[in-house]
């Protein structure tokens, strides 16, 4: 078999990490481990782009190969068990890496949430702790609920793509801004209907 075959056969499989214009090492961080690379090539994702916004902690820039005398990684891994890292710290435009994605994992901006769901893309949306009045984890918390993304904090990220299970996610329909209205007048104090 010749090296086009090879690539051929190898789908790309692209996981996007997005913080936004904002600094969230921790999220950062927490995708930047050999566990979540490990976890991410036994799902069949080939590659991880980072979009690092703000933050001072560089990921590394790595082709990281899973270990071939782990059981575990070759049962899953139905390619050759790398995942090719890269980063970036900000584009004019990050909708072609949403739309090329097949998998986003997200600060909790409602921007970004609310692009990747349009876009029927699969979405992790990490909490970002560090925030005071975090308006955005009851955004994600409540999207979550509904079963249209995941939700998370830095330090379960590991646990959450170990248990996802992207057929139980249900489409955001869109157009509808009532059930997001309501959450907005819920936070703010207002009546809901």
């Amino acid at each position: 078999m010749d090296g086009a075959d090879d690539v051929d056969r190898v789908k790309k499989k692209m996981v996007f990490v997005t913080v936004g214009t904002t600094c969230f090492d921790s999220l950062v961080r927490a995708v930047d481990t050999e566990e979540v690379r490990l976890e991410l090539s036994s799902r069949g994702y080939t590659d991880l782009l980072i979009q690092m916004g703000r933050g001072s902690y560089v990921p590394s820039k790595v082709v990281g190969q899973v270990d071939p005398l782990s059981s575990a990684a070759l049962q899953f891994s139905g390619e050759d068990g790398s995942v090719s890292v890269d980063y970036f710290t900000f584009s004019s435009s990050i909708a072609d890496y949403l739309k090329s994605a097949s998998l986003v994992i997200s600060h909790a901006g409602s921007g970004s949430i609310f692009e990747t769901l349009r876009l029927g893309k699969p979405l992790i949306v990490v909490v970002n702790e560090d925030l005071m009045d975090n308006h955005q984890c009851e955004l994600a918390d409540e999207l979550a609920e509904r079963r249209h993304l995941f939700c998370c904090r830095p330090r379960t990220l590991r646990q959450t793509l170990q248990s996802m299970d992207l057929e139980s996610l249900l489409p955001y329909p869109p157009g509808d801004a009532m059930p997001v209205a309501r959450l907005i007048n819920r936070f703010l104090g207002f009546p809901v209907d």
